[in-house]
């Protein structure tokens, strides 16, 4: 399956990125992007017509919420406020869902404090209508375990799947150490994130069953060699490609985004609301489920916004 995407608003990548390569080739007039591709630059499509999703997501990820100064670019305390404004402008365009990749919170000065920080982020996120699913993030169970977590958030599992508007959903859990350990009370180091056996099992089986296509939603990435990636990503690509259902990847961790397709999946990492001073430094958006298996993601802010269109087979 190849696909064109359109790409509005962008900014230049750090270094590290810029060090990994591109590849893009202009082809009967269309822009290809190949696998290999981190996108970094901007290309200016003239603004079609609006068409009405199937289903439209409101996604957050990586406040970072915490009760303490900066450090670096990360503004803890601001991200209640952006967390509060980005539920009030997505509220305006009605999502049917809300989902939150994962970091909701930081480390704080105890573990009330921390739980307190989690429950003032997940009230400022209630206020969009419709059910909220969360992923889990390294630094939501930094000091919480999965169960202190998952209690305050009101969701059953770490991982898990569900269906909505005809498509299939699939939450995973990347935060378990490469011996199979959960992460809890700061027993990990953040660049040793797995996808452990059971889970990928669980993964396989859940695609066998599903009719529907399906988006994957996850915090760290799958598509990144480690410390941002998972360090087994490649055994779960395999998973994904395997099914030929999964249209897209939508995750988070990498602070400044990302975007690149492998293996005929969409891989879109969205930037962290934690990043940057100021409202003009928030970062949210929503993602469109259009017939034919298009894809549209409005990013507002700092966010980048993409429409991946398939492209007609060959006769």
């Amino acid at each position: 399956m190849r696909t064109t995407l359109r790409a509005m608003s962008g900014r230049q990548e750090p270094e590290p990125l810029r060090r990994l390569g591109r590849r893009a080739v202009l082809k009967q007039g269309t822009l290809l992007l190949a696998g290999s591709l981190l996108f970094r630059e901007s290309w200016l499509w003239a603004e079609e017509p609006q068409e009405r999703p199937a289903l439209r997501l409101g996604l957050v990820t990586d406040p970072h919420y915490a009760d303490k100064p900066p450090a670096g670019n990360r503004y803890f305390r601001e991200s209640l406020g952006k967390v509060a404004e980005a539920a009030k402008r997505l509220q305006a365009d009605k999502p049917d869902l809300t989902v939150s990749l994962g970091d909701l919170v930081d480390s704080a000065a105890s573990l009330e404090a921390e739980k307190a920080a989690l429950r003032r982020v997940v009230h400022e996120l209630a206020a969009l209508a419709g059910p909220h699913h969360y992923v889990l993030g390294n630094h939501c169970v930094e000091n919480l375990t999965k169960p202190e977590f998952l209690a305050i958030v009101g969701q059953a599992r770490s991982f898990d799947s569900f269906d909505a508007g005809g498509y299939h959903f699939v939450i995973l859990d990347s935060c378990f150490r490469s011996d199979g350990a959960p992460y809890g009370r700061k027993n990990f180091r953040w660049g040793d994130a797995q996808v452990p056996p059971a889970e990928r099992e669980w993964l396989r089986a859940d695609l066998q069953q599903t009719p529907h296509k399906t988006i994957v939603l996850a915090h760290q990435c799958l598509d990144l060699p480690a410390p941002m990636g998972v360090t087994n990503a490649s055994q779960v690509r395999e998973i994904l490609e395997e099914s030929g259902k999964v249209l897209a990847v939508i995750q988070g961790h990498f602070h400044y985004g990302n975007y690149q397709e492998l293996g005929d999946v969409h891989y879109c990492t969205l930037s962290a609301i934690v990043e940057g001073t100021g409202a003009k430094n928030n970062s949210y958006a929503l993602l469109d489920l259009l017939p034919g298996d298009a894809i549209r993601i409005t990013g507002f802010c700092k966010q980048k916004s993409y429409h991946w269109q398939p492209q007609p087979q060959p006769v």
